[in-house]
């Protein structure tokens, strides 16, 4: 089975099953591209059971090719990635995105929890504009967390598997078990971070990958 953004936007479904599936984005960083912002990738991610069993991302213009294979460890262009450990949220940097969606009132809680999170207070907030690159930014430890609401599973599928081969841990914004048809992700060097993060979030409601209607 194949899902993928292009399929999706041609009218075919996102339904998730057992099934070995492909999730592919062909090009993460879509604004980026457009405005030629150096930080494009292509996100592919093999998901058995619904569990994600390997993932690449390509940073095309940076050049970098991001590997991960369940139980074989997590590489960028042959070499071992490891998450930086960091649990002190106060010596955290994290990586979020302001998203596409414009709605005033969603715009308000990304911006407010941008707020919270700089009051507790973190080290800083920074983005490059595609998910997929941001999540191997953690698993490299030079981000210690990524966190965003309103991206789609081929955003997420590629990296997610880079993040925990690297040591890190996934989760939902609430803190739970991370879904990767939900929407939203918390990918952390830790969970003590992950866990803070979540606390301190107001969660914007939204609509599934899987939904039917």
């Amino acid at each position: 089975s194949f899902i993928g953004e292009e399929s999706v936007a041609a009218g075919e479904g996102s339904i998730l099953t057992d099934n070995p599936t492909w999730i592919i984005d062909p090009i993460d960083g879509t604004t980026n591209f457009v405005h030629r912002f150096p930080f494009v990738a292509v996100s592919i991610g093999f998901v058995v059971n619904k569990k994600i069993e390997f993932g690449i991302v390509y940073s095309c213009v940076e050049d970098k090719m991001y590997t991960a294979r369940k139980g074989k460890g997590a590489f960028c262009n042959g070499q071992k990635l490891q998450v930086s450990g960091q649990e002190d949220i106060t010596k955290s940097l994290l990586v979020t995105e302001l998203g596409s969606n414009r709605d005033p009132e969603t715009i308000k809680i990304i911006l407010s929890n941008m707020e919270r999170l700089l009051s507790i207070p973190i080290h800083g907030i920074r983005a490059v504009g595609t998910a997929a690159v941001n999540m191997c930014l953690v698993a490299t430890g030079g981000a210690d967390a990524y966190y965003e609401m309103g991206i789609h599973c081929w955003d997420m599928a590629g990296a997610g598997i880079i993040i925990t081969e690297a040591g890190g841990v996934l989760l939902d914004v609430s803190g739970g078990p991370f879904d990767l048809m939900s929407r939203r992700i918390i990918a952390a060097s830790s969970r003590a971070i992950g866990e803070r993060i979540a606390k301190a979030l107001q969660i914007i409601p939204l609509k599934r990958d899987d939904a039917t209607n």
